[in-house]
Formats: structure tokens, sequence, C-alpha cells
């Protein structure tokens, strides 16, 4: 099953940007997508990963979603191994 969360923040300029997040073959996907962009840019987690930011506001979505139950603590977990992951 694949699993999917999705969310609004808005950029430093003040444009709003909505995040997805996929998981699939026990990977996140992120792709984002600016309002004033109409394309999508994503993040394979190889070559180019997500921004520590949006990585984050992932972690809260997915904690408020796991004090709900619909996030496993699985999931929290692997969050939690690519934010540690990405260079500081």
């Amino acid at each position: 099953m694949r699993s999917c969360h999705e969310w609004v923040v808005r950029d430093d300029d003040g444009v709003k940007r909505e995040i997805r997040v996929i998981k699939e073959a026990g990977l996140w996907r992120f792709k984002s997508k600016r309002e004033d962009v109409e394309t999508w840019t994503y993040y394979d987690n190889k070559k180019t990963k997500p921004p520590a930011a949006d990585l984050e506001s992932f972690l809260e979505v997915l904690d408020r979603k796991y004090r709900r139950r619909r996030a496993s603590h699985s999931d929290i977990e692997l969050a939690k191994q690519m934010l540690a992951s990405l260079p500081r």
C-alpha cells in the first residue's frame, strides 16, 4: 500500500509551495511545486536529496498523523533516518 502525505508551505518570498511525499519500496519520494512554476521538482534520495526544512516539516506532519493513528511508527523512524543522513 502506498502512503501519501501532502501539505502547503510558504517560501521566504511568500510564494506557496506544495510538497508531496509518497512511500514506495521502503523509501520516501519527495516532490514539490511552487505556485508560480508549472513543473514539479523531484527528489530521488540518491542524486538529489530533499531540503532539510522539508524533511523537518514532514516529520511534524507524520507526528500529527501518528497521534491520530494515520501513520505508523516505522514511517516516523524511516523519516528520522533520512533526516540524519543529510549533510549538515
